[in-house]
Parts: structure tokens; C-alpha cells; sequence
């Protein structure tokens, strides 16, 4: 007749009265719990490897894996170690463990956001150069206007400034691309050209610049006319720069930093 244990189901001889497995009385009745072979045999109780293992990974807690390995099997660890305290034992490896993972799970957070802030302020610095640079450009290009008219007028006595920018060809360093009316994505436009009396000759000139694109809106537009005064309007009709544009200073001229506030 086979006997089997009512612990673990093992098989038994008559002889065994207790299970060489889990240590349970075979004569025992079926209510009576499983004996713990570390009780029963007298072993001693063995650390969890899962513990081990979670410290282990969270000494190297500096890499992203091992960090989070680390929490994961301390985890695991503390919930073997609560279900058999006779058996096993690590409960401090495994917390460690997962204090490291933690730890490490942080830092290397902390890092990325760091870097992500750092790669930001960098496209912010290259975006504020870049409009500094094309900026200066444009105001370049109005005074480079604005001498080729005074230069004119004082060849053509008679006729006075003029409102054609051909008219500039060659005239104090212009060259084709402003002669042509388009330079650094802008358009440059004379307009509203008029005499201080009938039949003079033209002593008033505006001279507008805004973005070729979708006929600038959106974009900051520049204007300036005889007196040379250059103003700027941020945000606007481009035709609104003389009425509410901003004077640029001879300070803001010669220092765009000045002028120019980051990009968002």
C-alpha cells in the first residue's frame, strides 16, 4: 500500500513516520499545518538569493538597469522572506538593494533633466544668435540705404532723393541683392517719396523692410527715412512701424544684444 505525505504529497514507506522532505508527521491528521524542514531538522535558515542579487544590482545603481533590477528583485526578496521567516533571511540585503535602485533611479533622472535643460539653453543661445546676426544685417542694410540716398540727392541736386532703389546701383556699397529690393529674407521698399514744395526736388523718403513671408505678418518689421532714424516694430502691420515702431538707439544699433530679447 502506498503512503503519501499530507504535507507535500511525497511518497512514504511504512517506515517513515516523518516526510523526508517537509518533516510532517505522517501520523498527524490532515488538519495539522506542514512542518518547516528548518524546524524539524534543525537546518540552518538560508539567505535569499533575490536579496543578494537586489544588493548586488544596487551597488551598481549608476547604471539605469541594474538600478531598477535592483528594486524589482528587493522586492520580490521582502515578499518571499515575510511568506517564510524560518526559511529564509536577507531582509536588510534586500532593503539595501532597493534603497541603492532607488537612489540610482533618481540620480540618473535628475541627469537626463539636467542635459534636457542644457540642450535647451543651447538651441535658446544658437536661436539668439542667429536672430542677432540677421538683426544686425538688416539694420546694416538700412543705413547702407539711407547714405546711398544722401549720397544721391547730393549728386542729383535737382531731383532730390529717389524712390527707386535701381536708382542706388553702385551708390555707397549697395549691392545687387539690395539694389533688387530683397536681401536676408526681407523686402526692402521705398514709398511715399515727396517734395518740400511743387517741382522740387524730393527732400522725404520712407524706406519700409519687412519679411518676404506672407507679407511679413508675425514677423518684426523695420522702417526709416531721411532723418535716419531706423525704428522697429515687433509685432504688427508693417505699415505701423513710423506711428508705433521703437526708435532704435545709436547704443542698440551698434550692440544688438541690447535690442533683442531671448527667443522663448
Amino acid at each position: 500500500m502506498s503512503l503519501f505525505c499530507l504535507g507535500c504529497g511525497n511518497s512514504l514507506t511504512e517506515s517513515d513516520r516523518f516526510c523526508p522532505v517537509c518533516g510532517r508527521d505522517s501520523q498527524a491528521g490532515a488538519n495539522v499545518p506542514p512542518v518547516d524542514p528548518a524546524v524539524a531538522f534543525g537546518l540552518p535558515p538560508e539567505t535569499s538569493g533575490k536579496a543578494i542579487f537586489s544588493l548586488i544590482c544596487g551597488i551598481l545603481f549608476i547604471i539605469l538597469p541594474f538600478s531598477v533590477v535592483a528594486v524589482i528583485f528587493g522586492h520580490i526578496a521582502l515578499s518571499e522572506i515575510r511568506k517564510n521567516p524560518a526559511r529564509l533571511t536577507g531582509r536588510g540585503l534586500a532593503i539595501t538593494g532597493i534603497v541603492l535602485g532607488y537612489v540610482g533611479v533618481v540620480l540618473l533622472v535628475g541627469f537626463i533633466g539636467l542635459m534636457i535643460y542644457g540642450v535647451r539653453q543651447a538651441e535658446k543661445e544658437i536661436n539668439t544668435s542667429a536672430v542677432v546676426s540677421k538683426e544686425s544685417s538688416i539694420v546694416s542694410s538700412l543705413r547702407t540705404v539711407n547714405m546711398a540716398e544722401i549720397a544721391y540727392g547730393q549728386a542729383h541736386h535737382d531731383a532730390g532723393f529717389t524712390c527707386s532703389l535701381e536708382d542706388l546701383a553702385g551708390s555707397w556699397g549697395m549691392n545687387k541683392e539690395l539694389v533688387s529690393g530683397k536681401s536676408h529674407g526681407y523686402v526692402f521698399q521705398l514709398e511715399n517719396c515727396s517734395a518740400a514744395k511743387p517741382g522740387g526736388p524730393i527732400s522725404k523718403y520712407q524706406l519700409f523692410v519687412y519679411s518676404s513671408r506672407a507679407g511679413g505678418a508675425g514677423a518684426a518689421a523695420y522702417c526709416t527715412d531721411q532723418s535716419d532714424v531706423i525704428r522697429v516694430l515687433r509685432k504688427g502691420n508693417p505699415r505701423d512701424c513710423f506711428a508705433t515702431g521703437t526708435e532704435l538707439s545709436a547704443k542698440e544699433i551698434n550692440n544688438p544684444q541690447v535690442r533683442l530679447p531671448s527667443p522663448d
